[in-house]
């Protein structure tokens, strides 16, 4: 059956129907970014004030202000804790967040499939063989040298792409199913050897190290680390939302996307090359995260339907909010230890995704 406008009757779309019969409820895009721009700087705010230490908002204000008009810094730790530590880790939770929302919106379209998540296309396990060979084999010296892992996880994720792009492009085509076939073969593949790796792994304390990682941690994050996320999810955020009448078209069906001039297999390696190299980025920086690229879309189409024009931007924004929150848990929600990202996003994920099989469920 054919798919067809995603406004009105596509799955994607369809999921904030007001009831058989009744158009959908959509808030305003503007109206929309306008409240996740201020809830992105409320969840900000908070990430950085708490913690071990809570440290008061307008402190927390105090501190940025003076760094940023370079005034003497205040005395005591509360500077260091706030713009060595917290501040530096609260954006790039940001900025993964905003790109793991923005590539699951693309990849939804990219594959016709609304419940594909930036994981599916199997670029993370390679990211996540990259970093472990690394920090089993000791050649980056350990979870401390975050420039090794990082640069080995990308590496990693670059060879995945490699490997999925000539499976899913052979016999000249670049159809959906061969492109999700491809992906879960080699991310399986991938997996298997990370498993063997992790087992290898002697020492009880770098095993405990290599499965914190696998799981998704934002820990450790400086001021350094945040230029190749922020670069790649403001490039990706460009190139996606020029292409945004492309993903409209391509929810359509590929016939009906050519004939409206959509070059479709020119447009759909495009995306996947796009990406996939965002997911590499951000597997590299935070390990793998799952469920926010899932999630995050589906709840930008309940707000404000399925066009991409103004589905990107505010999945970035969403995915932006939703992982500052999650990192904030995960750092304060136990006393005597953090929990992986991955594990708080599971525990909202899976109950989220078992909703929206129901609702499919029940529309089909």
């Amino acid at each position: 059956m054919a798919v067809t406008s995603p406004r009105r009757t596509s799955t994607a779309g369809r999921t904030g129907d007001g009831g058989p019969g009744r158009p959908p409820r959509r808030v305003p895009a503007g109206w929309a970014a306008a409240g996740l721009a201020l809830a992105l700087a409320a969840a900000l705010t908070a990430a950085v004030s708490l913690g071990a230490v809570d440290i008061p908002p307008a402190e927390v204000w105090s501190v940025i202000g003076r760094r940023l008009t370079g005034r003497p810094p205040l005395p005591g730790s509360r500077d260091l804790i706030v713009w060595q530590l917290r501040v530096p880790r609260a954006l790039l939770a940001a900025l993964v967040g905003a790109g793991l929302g923005l590539v699951g919106a693309a990849v939804q379209a990219l594959v016709r499939n609304p419940l594909a998540d930036p994981y599916l296309l199997g670029i993370s396990s390679g990211a996540s063989l990259g970093a472990v060979g690394v920090l089993v084999l000791g050649g980056a010296g350990g979870l401390a040298a975050g420039v090794g892992v990082s640069g080995a996880a990308f590496l990693g994720a670059l060879a995945a792409l490699a490997l999925v792009w000539t499976l899913a492009r052979r016999g000249g085509g670049f159809a959906p199913l061969r492109l999700v076939l491809a992906g879960v073969g080699i991310g399986q593949f991938l997996s298997g050897f990370t498993s063997y790796l992790v087992l290898q792994a002697g020492d009880q304390q770098r095993t405990r190290g290599v499965l914190f990682w696998l799981m998704g941690s934002l820990s450790g994050a400086t001021w350094a680390q945040l230029a190749l996320p922020a670069a790649a999810v403001l490039g990706g955020l460009a190139v996606l939302q020029a292409r945004a009448r492309g993903l409209n078209a391509l929810l359509m069906g590929d016939e009906t996307a050519a004939g409206v001039g959509v070059p479709v297999t020119r447009l759909r390696r495009e995306l996947f090359a796009t990406t996939s190299v965002l997911t590499g980025v951000l597997v590299a920086v935070s390990g793998a995260i799952g469920f926010v690229g899932l999630m995050v879309p589906h709840v930008c189409r309940l707000v404000c339907g399925g066009d991409h024009r103004r589905l990107l931007p505010l999945s970035a924004l969403t995915g932006a909010v939703l992982l500052v929150v999650v990192d904030t848990v995960a750092r304060t929600a136990l006393d005597t230890q953090e929990l992986p990202v991955g594990v708080v996003t599971a525990l909202v994920g899976a109950p989220a995704l078992l909703y929206l099989l129901d609702r499919r469920l029940e529309r089909s």
